[in-house]
């Protein structure tokens, strides 16, 4: 991709010159012991095969991250991240530092390791895009909730392609199907063709930092060529067969919009799964929460008890039997996902104290002149 997306900015104060990536006084604060050591605040636009591209008042820089790829995945540098980079007298450039996240997207691996994998960091808006070119698929989009929730972000929901469902009922029928399934989440449908609600997503996500998630063929990338104003991100059609299309982004940038407001572009994903998302499916399925508070048992599974609010809602049409359904299977999976990291956790703990015990036999047995 191409960086003519970025504004360039005179060489001001640094407030002024980062303030298009929302750099605020709170950043600054934060930042003050890393400026005390010579260091330069930036925000990081993309990652790349151990290098980064940071924005700072001097423009994009390219540096290096060794400082900052610990074996922890969670904790690597992300774009969205905002870093103390060396200045210009260092060659290469390294980031030593980034400033504690205020939010983080958060998926679980595609991989059998209990491993999360950060996806974009202190995000103000999740968009999740979603093709109307398909048959809906209401579970993935309560998956992409469930995490845009637990991230600290605000969900939005995005239908693309709305141009492609000429009929206004059945098109109204699928925003309600949707809106069904995301309480308190703003739906849009957007047509990057007709230009359809790209007005009203341009005025959502000019404040602050938006990351723009969904699966290969959704759009993301002519959405975002619609909110940037110009053809910055390569886009390719979708396969006719099954509406899926190619990676046609394959890193993670985060551009600055006309109209104010960063976006955060991501690559389709195959797998959404939950990482530690407890909260966030609670918030999908408030409702189902609600009828839980009614149940005669406290510890109610919804299962077969008595006095279940929840089955009483579902035999009187007031749930859907879907919903439940969906609620039960992401919360089972989130059970799974958060035992495994705690053994995880639990084996390197046993590590560790198995290396330290090493350590210290060691060290006894120098200290006694070799003798055990």
């Amino acid at each position: 991709m191409s960086f003519s997306a970025f504004p360039s900015f005179p060489q001001t104060s640094l407030p002024h010159a980062l303030a298009a990536f929302g750099w605020d006084d709170a950043w600054e604060a934060e930042f003050a012991p890393y400026a005390e050591q010579g260091l330069l605040p930036g925000r990081v636009v993309r990652v790349d095969r151990g290098q980064c591209d940071v924005m700072t008042a001097d423009g994009i820089v390219r540096a290096d991250t060794a400082f900052v790829t610990p074996h922890d995945p969670l904790r690597v540098i992300c774009t969205g991240d905002w870093a103390a980079v060396e200045t210009a007298g260092n060659n290469p450039r390294y980031v030593k530092a980034y400033l504690p996240r205020r939010t983080a997207f958060v998926r679980s691996t595609s991989s059998q390791r209990s491993e999360g994998q950060i996806l974009a960091a202190n995000v103000d808006h999740a968009i999740i895009a979603v093709s109307l070119a398909v048959e809906l698929d209401l579970g993935r989009i309560e998956r992409f909730l469930a995490l845009a929730w637990e991230s600290g972000a605000q969900p939005l929901v995005v239908l693309t392609k709305a141009d492609l469902v000429p009929d206004a009922a059945t098109l109204g029928h699928l925003v309600q199907d949707v809106e069904a399934t995301a309480p308190g989440v703003q739906v849009l449908t957007v047509s990057s063709v007709t230009g359809e609600g790209t007005d009203i997503l341009a005025a959502v996500v000019g404040d602050g930092t938006s990351v723009l998630l969904g699966i290969s063929g959704a759009g993301k990338s002519t959405l975002a060529n619609a909110l940037l104003g110009a053809e910055v991100m390569e886009v390719q059609e979708a396969r006719e067969v099954d509406g899926k299309g190619r990676h046609t982004t394959t890193t993670r940038n985060l551009l600055a919009l006309p109209g104010g407001g960063v976006l955060i572009d991501t690559p389709g994903l195959r797998g959404v799964g939950l990482w530690d998302a407890e909260t966030g499916v609670g918030q999908v399925f408030s409702e189902i929460e609600e009828y839980a508070e009614q149940c005669r048992f406290h510890d109610c599974a919804h299962e077969a008890e008595p006095g279940c609010a929840v089955l009483a809602a579902v035999d009187s049409g007031e749930l859907a039997e879907r919903r439940l359904e969906s609620y039960r299977k992401l919360l089972r999976e989130n059970q799974r996902i958060v035992a495994k990291t705690d053994a995880r956790l639990r084996s390197e703990i046993r590590r560790d104290w198995r290396l330290k015990s090493a350590e210290g036999r060691a060290n006894y047995v120098a200290k006694r002149g070799g003798r055990s």
